[in-house]
């Protein structure tokens, strides 16, 4: 009978797993302690070097505290804080020139863009009503031109404003209580 147990006969059942002997087991324990005392060991070397002021030191290997160039870190602080499309329309509103030509942008500027997503309007200061009419014609294009530039739905509409009047000024000639040039008597 013992021969056939020997031989791995037929009194044998099915193939069980190997049981992990005593040293198996104190391998393993073994490298699950040098691998807590590995990080209990780096948590304070780390307290001890923020408590001397030295903070962490770089590497070989680059990691989020090396030094970026300048485009790059301005990239990337423009990423993490959400500002891709003020960034973008700051950018048209430097390139106005080119966008829409040198003669309507002599007389033509932008002032400000409303990002509310409800509204996203692009608010342009005319130095004339026939400037202002003729940008209030090229709107649609101006619209569709800005988009494709700075993607779609960026900008919605283009409101114009018209030049401003002339400044209510008080003096020796004026009424106190009068609303300015257009002011009758009546």
């Amino acid at each position: 009978m013992s021969g056939q147990d020997d031989q791995g006969g037929a009194l044998r059942g099915p193939a069980k797993q190997p049981e992990v002997s005593g040293v198996d087991l104190a391998r393993v324990a073994l490298r699950a302690a040098k691998e807590q005392a590995r990080a209990r060991g780096a948590a304070a070397q780390q307290k001890n070097q923020a408590r001397r002021g030295g903070g962490l030191r770089s590497g070989a290997r680059s990691d989020g505290r090396d030094p970026l160039a300048l485009g790059s870190a301005i990239n990337r602080l423009i990423t993490e804080r959400g500002w891709e499309t003020p960034a973008a329309v700051g950018g048209v509103m430097g390139r106005w020139p080119q966008i829409v030509g040198d003669d309507l942008a002599n007389h033509c500027v932008p002032v400000r863009y409303d990002e509310d997503p409800d509204e996203r309007v692009l608010t342009v200061q005319c130095d004339s009503t026939a400037w202002a009419t003729q940008l209030r014609l090229l709107a649609p294009q101006l619209v569709a031109r800005l988009n494709t530039d700075l993607g779609h739905g960026t900008v919605r509409m283009i409101k114009v404003l018209g030049p401003g009047g002339p400044q209510r000024r008080f003096g020796p000639l004026r009424t106190p209580g009068s609303r300015g040039p257009g002011d009758t008597y009546g």
